[in-house]
């Protein structure tokens, strides 16, 4: 009988085992299916946008903070040109823009640029009524939700809609993490008052369990476009507090049909965020102003999330021996362009690179990747071959994310919001792009091609330094950078 009874308390012992190996098991084949898929699932429509060639008019606009003898100098005018086509506006306004907010670490003082921008849209609704006026903006400005952020109440209430991008519907670039997120941790929902401290500003209000968790994921809609019935702006530009003093870089657009593109790819973020976007087909654009705009010879098409690095890499292997590639950009580290920089350079063809040095972040300091041990690796299997800078930061970054290659025929410009990393060009994070394509002697390449030689050579202050002043052979930062491109689990 007592032998009986042990054997009955073995066999239910060993069958909560088998129960709950098989329970564990469950769970992570789940988890492993849904990291499989949210890493490779079908993108939302309208996504990864390859717009066509268009003819219009082309400007280059950029931000600089730089040193000359021993003075900060700013030079600061993409946002007035954002505030003076809010002012000209007449039938409707499109913002779409990543960090819009005044968080940050009070430990230095900015220039109130969110309030600024929101001061300007709420006058022009009050001044015209009738005019359309969309914000799209990424939910990292109410931290995933965890509260309604002063600024942006403020349009709501002087009745602008504001669509937080909804990121669920994304491909996952964090899928070790994502996948328990969405197979566990999305489904627990927390406390509607935050209790937890904010980490992007101390007098903040405070956030959830949840968006602390949600915020892991690692994705975004990165994109800083303004669109009025004029023209467009696609731009490096946060307006955020913090990155005031940033050095940026933008497109001014003008042509019917590369503002119906724009407007385009903006209907999809909202169609994907749930966003009524009927409104968006009753927007109508100005005709081209000047016929001569037709006669330019300039192309422009719009690209968006993957599309940017199709086109880049294309335009890469494109280059012959004695072409120019010239790049400006505050993140480096997309495999893929990687090689086919080293493989350009093996060819000849004269690269030239600018990186910020990854050491500032809104007052907190970095370790430099990815972009140092990035640069050490062109260095040294391009023997040399490729040509680094860094920009001379001071607290502030060097946020330009443009490229320029000079072929023997033509020169092509690609820039916008798209930093030239995996998540930012691998259709995970949303991303706007101008692709520019013409003749050399071509105003907008005049434009961008005296941006670059100025940083390059130092006309007229301190904005580089060489590549020695911030040279990184650390096989463990290399290492790390690899592991966070590969894995996802980095900010970058």
């Amino acid at each position: 009988m007592f032998s009986l009874s042990i054997e009955k308390n073995l066999y239910i012992l060993k069958s909560k085992k088998t129960f709950f190996r098989s329970l564990t098991a469950l769970i992570l084949i789940v988890i492993f299916i849904c990291s499989l898929y949210g890493y490779n699932k079908p993108l939302p429509e309208g996504i990864s946008f390859e717009g066509e060639l268009r003819r219009g008019e082309v400007e280059f606009l950029s931000d600089l903070t730089y040193r000359k003898a021993n003075d900060t100098v700013l030079e600061q005018v993409i946002l007035n040109r954002i505030l003076s086509m809010i002012k000209t506006a007449e039938e409707f306004i499109i913002l779409d823009m990543f960090l819009f907010n005044d968080d940050y670490e009070r430990t230095n003082q900015y220039p109130k640029i969110s309030a600024v921008l929101v001061d300007a849209l709420i006058e022009k609704k009050k001044q015209n009524p009738t005019i359309k006026i969309i914000v799209l903006t990424d939910p990292i400005n109410s931290f995933y939700g965890s509260y309604s952020p002063k600024h942006l109440h403020r349009l709501e209430k002087a009745g602008v809609p504001l669509v937080y991008t909804d990121l669920t519907s994304l491909r996952d670039p964090n899928p070790v993490y994502s996948g328990f997120w969405r197979a566990v941790l999305q489904w627990f929902r927390s406390p509607e008052e935050g209790w937890l401290p904010n980490p992007f500003s101390p007098d903040s209000p405070m956030v959830t369990l949840r968006s602390y968790l949600e915020l892991i994921n690692f994705k975004a809609n990165h994109r800083k476009v303004i669109i009025t019935e004029k023209e467009a702006i696609v731009t490096s530009l946060n307006p955020h507090d913090a990155s005031a003093f940033h050095s940026n870089i933008a497109f001014v657009v003008k042509g019917k049909e590369i503002i119906e593109d724009l407007i385009e790819t903006e209907k999809a973020v909202a169609e994907l965020s749930g966003f009524d976007s009927d409104v968006f087909n009753t927007l109508a654009v100005e005709a081209t102003s000047r016929q001569e705009n037709i006669e330019t010879g300039l192309n422009i098409r719009v690209l968006t999330e993957g599309k940017i690095k199709q086109h880049l890499i294309q335009e890469i292997r494109d280059t012959k021996a004695n072409n120019l590639i010239n790049m400006g950009v505050f993140y480096l580290s997309d495999r893929d362009i990687i090689k086919e920089l080293l493989k350009a350079a093996e060819r000849d063809v004269e690269i030239r690179i600018i990186l910020d040095a990854n050491k500032d972040a809104f007052g907190r300091e970095k370790n430099g990747i990815p972009n140092r041990p990035v640069a050490y690796e062109l260095k040294k299997k391009s023997k040399e071959k490729i040509k680094i800078k860094w920009y001379n930061t001071n607290g502030e970054q060097f946020h330009s994310k443009l490229v320029m290659i000079e072929k023997d025929k033509e020169t092509v410009l690609l820039g916008g919001s798209a930093n030239l990393t995996k998540r930012n060009i691998g259709d995970f994070n949303l991303e706007s792009n101008i692709k520019v394509t013409g003749n050399h002697d071509m105003e907008i390449m005049k434009e961008a091609r005296d941006y670059f030689e100025k940083l390059w050579f130092n006309q007229g202050g301190i904005y580089t330094l060489e590549y020695d002043v911030y040279r990184d052979e650390s096989l463990f930062s290399y290492l790390l950078y690899r592991f966070q491109e590969w894995s996802g689990i980095c900010t970058f």
